[in-house]
């Protein structure tokens, strides 16, 4: 696929540097971005990297009104040995467009998401982080362009990817978060669009996330919306709990996002000695396990943040801590050998790493 590359005016290194120290999450973006338009006649075309900036849309434009978006996650890494590495990008790709498809808006091809991706990166090398600790945060996005105010599937759509400079998800670091346990709010039912990577899933998180952080909660753990006694996942991220020697993960039903997180660690831990299930666990049975000490830890898990500790929950306004509310051995453990198959620093016997190569 041929990508036009448009000049665009570059960050002084001295100020991209300062960018990286500190960046925080989803803050900072780079100088250029990727960009294709799709047509039924023609099918993506115009494929071309340009100057980072605003997207034109008229005010009528199908996202602006009905939500038709998909958008995925995924991180560059720098190695030790200047080589950068993106980590499974082509599940990222698949789970795209099973979003897309699910959302009625065209599937991006195997070679286009790796061209767009791996050709951006490449050019905005310098904005990744080389402390071994951030990453260049990358985020595909597809919109539906048509200008209608008729509720029904767009004619065209926009595929663009922009990349920043990371740090940590949450403003705490690798330290234990506290999390608001809601049975008032729903975060998707089976059936709906729970699985896809869309904005309406996140647009309905956003209230109970505001009430979670005036309780002085992080993030909000959802249950299931039939019975509001099974726990599903976080706003933005999946969750084990470790009961022994067992990680248990809630089963994939349609209602939770198949995390690429999440299932690394299904593939990861049985090679580090643990036991791995997925199965519905009831809040009653996290509540009664923390009490009795069965429940040894809890952890959420996401691109974004790796692997995040769950210190303690807020369960009917009750406190309800986690072990011993710290950061468990099997979160510090899974983080490790994780990330240092991220950052080159570790073999990685699964395949799930790729070099950006430059592209010359």
């Amino acid at each position: 696929m041929e990508i036009k590359i448009t000049e665009a005016r570059l960050t002084p290194p001295d100020e991209i540097a300062r960018k990286k120290e500190n960046p925080g999450f989803g803050k900072v973006f780079s100088d250029r971005m990727f960009v294709a338009g799709w047509t039924a006649g023609n099918g993506w075309h115009g494929a071309k990297i340009v100057p980072y900036g605003p997207i034109p849309l008229d005010p009528a434009a199908n996202v602006l009104h009905y939500a038709q978006e998909v958008f995925e996650g995924l991180k560059a890494y720098a190695w030790a040995d200047g080589r950068v590495a993106l980590f499974r990008p082509e599940m990222n790709g698949r789970r795209l467009n099973a979003s897309a498809e699910r959302m009625c808006m065209p599937t991006v091809s195997e070679e286009m998401w790796t061209e767009a991706i791996e050709t951006l990166v490449d050019l905005e090398r310098a904005w990744i982080p080389t402390d071994g600790e951030g990453s260049l945060y990358i985020r595909p996005t597809m919109i539906g362009t048509e200008a209608s105010l008729g509720v029904k599937v767009s004619s065209t759509f926009l595929f663009y990817v922009i990349v920043g400079p990371a740090g940590p998800y949450f403003p705490t670091g690798f330290k234990p978060v506290r999390i608001w346990v809601t049975r008032d709010f729903v975060r998707a039912a089976v059936g709906g669009i729970g699985f896809a990577k869309t904005s309406g899933n996140y647009a309905a998180s956003l209230l109970p996330g505001r009430l979670a952080a005036e309780k002085g909660c992080s993030q909000v753990l959802y249950l299931d919306a039939r019975e509001r006694r099974y726990i599903e996942e976080l706003g933005g991220m999946n969750v084990f709990c470790r009961f022994g020697g067992r990680l248990v993960t809630p089963p994939l039903g349609g209602s939770i996002l198949p995390g690429v997180t999440r299932d690394s660690i299904l593939r990861l831990a049985p090679d580090l000695g643990y036991e791995v299930e997925e199965r519905p666990i009831a809040i009653d049975e996290i509540v009664e396990g923390a009490r009795s000490g069965e429940l040894g830890e809890m952890f959420a898990v996401g691109t974004a943040a790796v692997v995040t500790a769950i210190g303690e929950l807020l369960v009917e306004d009750e406190p309800v801590r986690i072990a011993d509310g710290g950061v468990g051995e099997t979160a510090r453990q899974l983080y490790g050998a994780l990330t240092d198959i991220q950052y080159g620093r570790a073999e990685d016997p699964y395949g799930w790493t790729r070099i950006v190569e430059p592209r010359g």
